[in-house]
């Protein structure tokens, strides 16, 4: 789960890490009003959106006075802002963050993340903030420091002033470097982050330190601890479908490709991704229906992948083990029934029931293709859209 920056500014600071002064607001009127309340020479406005590329696209405007600042949020709301994240269709602007300026002396990154080499938390740092640090691993990965984070004691001080040293903060700025280290740790381990991300971390010229922007995801398995991420979720900001399905007990991302999968298991579906690139094709989704659907989730399934105009063609890639594949079958057919299916569609079952679950596919009179295994499966459907 995402939330906006403003959202993620509020929690750190919550825990101890320093940010510049803002106003969160939603039309061009209030813009002007909260640059004459934060009383600074100069302000940022910043559009609100879970993407990155912001400045690059036009989202971000430096302001010197309140009209400035009521043109700006005009010209940021009244077209979608298109960045790398968001796509050629870009994202609409509905909330705007109006914050102080910053004297700004030098800007540096520092980022947290889950690293599945060592199973723990890593805080990774860089002299080279403001940029997209994935550029910055590429082309000199020596710039990026890692420190590991024990969960049960947090960053210990140590591993701060390494990683202060390291990316050049001044040492008369060490004891405050430490201290918003281990803040940004403690508030990624207290709130159950996937990540957590300030770039630019920036060093003013009067000798402070602020998270200029800042970045949070969360892992949505422990969201049931904390309702009060919950509520700062923008449904807005995320596709209807995947929303949709998430309601519905599914797990939905949407893609490029033309051919909709349907499989249970993040696995199996991984490898129904693969197969069907290799076969020459392109996926137009991720759809897991999990281990226990029954035959309306299935059916739900089908309706959430035919609305994606995209789709020219469905693969369906069972293992049935808890979900049997009778259960599989039955909900294929009832959505094939609801739906009005007029796309080619290609079912490959295997385990529990399969071959009762091919009868009523075979029974049913309905126009569905089987497969025998993957391969067979792949090559099918990618033929059927081609």
């Amino acid at each position: 789960m995402k939330i906006h920056e403003y959202q993620a500014k509020q929690i750190l600071k919550e825990y101890g890490v320093a940010v510049p002064e803002g106003i969160v607001c939603s039309t061009s009127a209030e813009a002007k009003a909260a640059f004459e309340k934060l009383g600074s020479p100069v302000s940022v406005v910043k559009a609100q959106i879970h993407a990155g590329g912001r400045g690059k696209g036009g989202g971000v405007k430096l302001v010197k006075s309140g009209a400035e600042a009521a043109e700006a949020a005009t010209a940021i709301m009244s077209k979608n802002l298109i960045t790398h994240q968001t796509g050629p269709e870009g994202q609409p602007v509905k909330t705007l963050l109006v914050e102080k300026g910053s004297n700004i002396a030098d800007e540096l990154y520092i980022g947290i993340a889950m690293d599945r080499a060592v199973s723990r938390p890593v805080m990774m740092a860089s002299s080279e903030g403001g940029m997209d640090i994935e550029e910055v691993a590429a082309k000199t990965p020596e710039k990026i420091l890692k420190e590991a984070i024990d969960p049960e004691v947090g960053l210990r001080s140590y591993q701060a002033l390494r990683l202060a040293k390291g990316i050049g903060i001044p040492a008369p700025l060490h004891r405050k470097a430490i201290k918003f280290l281990q803040a940004l740790a403690k508030a990624f381990l207290a709130k159950d982050c996937s990540l957590a991300e300030i770039n630019p971390l920036v060093v003013t010229k009067e000798g402070d330190l602020f998270a200029l922007d800042a970045k949070m995801n969360f892992d949505s398995n422990a969201l049931f601890r904390h309702p009060e991420i919950v509520e700062m979720r923008d449904l807005g900001e995320e596709d209807p479908a995947e929303v949709e399905a998430s309601d519905a007990g599914l797990s939905y991302i949407n893609l490029d490709g033309n051919i909709g999968c349907l499989v249970n298991g993040a696995g199996l579906a991984m490898a129904t991704m693969d197969i069907i690139k290799h076969a020459g094709g392109e996926p137009a989704n991720f759809l897991d229906v999990g281990g226990g659907a029954t035959s309306d989730q299935v059916a739900h399934a089908f309706r959430i992948i035919l609305r994606d105009d995209k789709v020219k063609g469905i693969l369906v890639n069972i293992f049935g083990g808890i979900l049997r594949c009778t259960t599989l079958a039955e909900g294929i057919c009832k959505a094939v029934k609801e739906v009005h299916l007029n796309v080619p569609l290609v079912v490959r079952l295997e385990g529990t029931q399969v071959d009762e679950g091919r009868k009523i596919l075979e029974q049913s009179g309905l126009p569905i293709t089987t497969a025998t295994d993957m391969g067979d499966a792949a090559a099918k459907i990618v033929a059927a859209v081609s």
